[in-house]
């Protein structure tokens, strides 16, 4: 197999021992067509090499990589779903495939979804639909490129099933879908280790978890392990909350087995991002009582960060675990602010006044009828965008009254550091967006004619809006 001298394989996982995973196969399917493959991605861990016949062994038949897992793992874990307890989930159609180290040393895994059946599948038949796994894509890309810590898509390759689903039409197509993130652990695998009353465990996967994740945290004579590790995920957590509130993102199932240990965002089914600003708006269908709705968020991520304080009670004092627990407001309303700015690609003028110019924004976005995604997108570099923003189609939203403030604001922000505001994507009347219409307009032609040039299209479009945005959004 070809692959780049960067390519690192690992098997950190193991290390945990079999109290915390199944080896099982995947499935055999009927057919095997690349649809999407993450080169981006592949780069980063050496495996841009692969051609496309050698890509879907690996991605499609799951042939183990060379230093790797030797066997795919369906992980465990439990949960709160919609903040009812499930002691039985687990890797239900997906299993960790692999791990690697990327160009910069990081512990990266090669996860699975719609890989077939596992002990955990509840039933279920073990896969994806193609129009899940081309979403998956798409709100991957999108937050990727708005600076959202994001798991990546890595590939989809069609499967030649046709699957049945009470949410699309059927039959409808089916996919493996493979993802690049950091970590799989997620709250739920200290949950469940917590149901069994099995401390032994839990003490090892903090220790894992502060070496593998967070080594540049230090673990000092007298700290207690797990009060580190846990003010360290709820930093992240806050910090990932915030981004999707900058990017209005709703996640749309925030169950304790979708937050990982890393505070990275992923598994997303049925997301969307907001077409205006609304704190009741709900992405999925099945979420009657809007419990995570846009602006619930915040507080479904603070309640899951209880239930992993619960998880450590035999660890560590309650006290100081609420303590912690209670900085959660604060740190999300910090980086809320830095979310924004990034947002808006501007220079900080410091804490007070980042969030004076977040607060302007938001209640500016409440009060007028303007889509979410213009102002960010016309603006974007601060008052170097002035005349972009007033040529616009929406300078009639510019003109009201309630944007004084705002405009006042702006006025004073240089761009940050390496905003370059002459990228070819600040040229077009409108920024790419990813608004449930446009969805299923991409969908609509693969469905309909097995065209999947447009959504070719969209994906080169993220990537150039990812190049545009990446000074503002690391700044």
């Amino acid at each position: 197999m070809p692959v780049s001298p960067t390519y690192r394989p690992a098997t950190d996982h193991l290390s945990l021992g079999a109290e915390f995973y199944d080896p099982v196969q995947a499935a055999h399917f009927p057919l095997h067509i690349l649809r999407y493959r993450n080169e981006r991605a592949a780069a980063s861990i050496g495996l841009d090499a692969l051609t496309d016949p050698e890509w879907v062994r690996h991605f499609g038949r799951f042939e183990p990589l060379p230093g790797s897992l030797p066997q795919p793992l369906a992980l465990r874990y439990h949960g709160h779903q919609f903040r009812q307890y499930n002691p039985d989930l687990g890797d239900g159609r997906g299993f960790l495939f692999a791990q690697l180290r990327d160009d910069q040393g990081r512990l990266l895994d090669l996860g699975t979804k719609g890989s077939g059946r596992t002990p955990w599948s509840r039933g279920g038949d073990g896969r994806l639909t193609l129009k899940g796994g081309v979403r998956e894509i798409l709100a991957a890309s999108m937050l990727g490129a708005l600076g959202v810590d994001t798991s990546r898509a890595f590939s989809l390759i069609e499967t030649g099933e046709e699957l049945t689903r009470g949410d699309e039409p059927s039959p409808t197509r089916s996919a493996v879908l493979v993802r690049l993130s950091h970590s799989h652990i997620r709250i739920g695998t200290f949950q469940r280790l917590a149901a069994h009353e099995d401390v032994e465990s839990i003490s090892a996967l903090v220790d894992y978890v502060l070496t593998t994740y967070y080594p540049t945290i230090p673990v000092n004579d007298g700290d207690n392990p797990a009060l580190v590790m846990f003010r360290a995920i709820g930093e992240r957590v806050a910090r990932v909350g915030a981004q999707w509130m900058a990017a209005g993102f709703v996640h749309g199932v925030l169950n304790t087995d979708n937050i990982a240990i890393t505070g990275e965002s992923f598994d997303y089914g049925p997301w969307r991002f907001l077409p205006r600003y609304d704190p009741n708006f709900t992405a999925a269908y099945f979420d009657h009582g809007g419990l995570y709705s846009y602006g619930r968020q915040p507080q479904a991520l603070m309640w899951n960060l209880a239930r992993l304080a619960e998880c450590l009670l035999a660890l560590a004092p309650h006290e100081a675990l609420n303590e912690i627990l209670s900085r959660f407001p604060e740190n999300y309303e910090a980086e809320l602010d830095q979310a924004w700015r990034r947002r808006l690609g501007v220079a900080s003028l410091g804490p007070e006044s980042d969030r004076d110019l977040r607060l302007a924004v938001t209640e500016f976005l409440a009060n007028s009828s303007i889509p979410f995604h213009f102002l960010p997108y016309d603006w974007y570099g601060g008052e170097a965008s002035r005349h972009r923003a007033d040529a616009s189609a929406r300078t009639h939203y510019y003109n009201e009254p309630s944007f004084i403030p705002v405009r006042s604001l702006l006025q004073s922000r240089a761009p940050a550091a390496g905003v370059d505001l002459g990228h070819a994507y600040f040229g077009a009347d409108a920024p790419c967006d990813l608004l449930i219409e446009t969805v299923e307009s991409l969908w609509s032609h693969v469905a309909e004619g097995d065209d999947w040039e447009p959504l070719r299209n969209m994906w080169h479009r993220l990537e150039a809006m990812a190049d545009a945005l990446k000074a503002g959004s690391s700044s």
